[in-house]
């Protein structure tokens, strides 16, 4: 059992992590003209913006809200006055509704992929298989939200956290309950799996949009139709 316990939530974690960024790493230098999310957007949008808004939304905040829960040890939550009890409240508050967020809009990007038939024709296995893990992925994790109500402060959390600092414990995932179990697991492969597929487009999140300089396309006011583009030459003031 001790030697199941290293190779599921020891091996496989770093397995996984590194696929990951070896992975991105490789395929970046040597398939950059593939390194984009594949939009559909010009064969079908207006279901694509419903699901893709409320999926990006929900996924982003789900995402800062699991580092800064599970990363940041408890004690640093006590001496800002939020105790244990607190902030799995705030947890599992604001997990219910990024999380429903992010899996509405899984779930309606699945249904467009699945049931429009140019978005269909277009597709490939693996957009299929990316968006199906990302149901899973999500639908595990809301699960727990509603149904599981276990403490991770002390067992979960430290766990990765010692995954992060090379110091993992697997008997720690001794107590987790499996549904938890199964939603780490799964969003680990899912996280090697993303180096092979549409999720590459991750890194390519615009963050310096909004400070970026504006974009000058002309400088000069367009001639009005039918002037020629040749300097304007002044009459000599002789005629004939």
């Amino acid at each position: 059992m001790e030697l199941i316990y290293n190779l599921v939530f020891t091996v496989f974690p770093y397995l996984c992590l590194t696929t990951f960024v070896v992975g991105h790493g490789y395929r970046y230098v040597t398939d950059r003209y593939n390194w984009n999310a594949r939009s559909s957007e010009f064969l079908e949008k207006k279901s694509l913006f419903y699901g893709s808004v409320v999926f990006h939304g929900g996924i982003v905040l789900t995402f800062l809200g699991h580092a800064g829960g599970l990363l940041i040890p408890q004690k640093y939550f006590d001496l800002a006055g939020i105790d244990s009890q607190s902030h799995l409240a705030i947890a599992y508050g604001t997990g219910l509704a990024v999380g429903l967020a992010a899996f509405i809009g899984a779930l309606l990007l699945l249904r467009r992929r699945l049931t429009d038939p140019r978005v269909q024709a277009a597709g490939t296995l693996n957009d299929t298989i990316t968006l199906g893990g990302l149901v899973f992925v999500i639908g595990a994790g809301l699960y727990n939200v509603v149904f599981g109500h276990y403490n991770v402060l002390d067992t979960l959390a430290p766990w990765i956290r010692g995954i992060v600092t090379f110091t993992p414990q697997a008997t720690l995932m001794r107590e987790v309950p499996l549904s938890y179990k199964v939603h780490v697991l799964s969003a680990l492969a899912l996280l090697g799996f993303s180096p092979f597929s549409r999720l590459v487009h991750i890194w390519s999140v615009p963050i310096f949009y909004f400070i970026r300089r504006p974009i000058v396309f002309r400088r000069h006011p367009a001639r009005p139709s039918g002037v020629s583009n040749m300097p304007y030459l002044k009459p000599s003031g002789k005629e004939g």
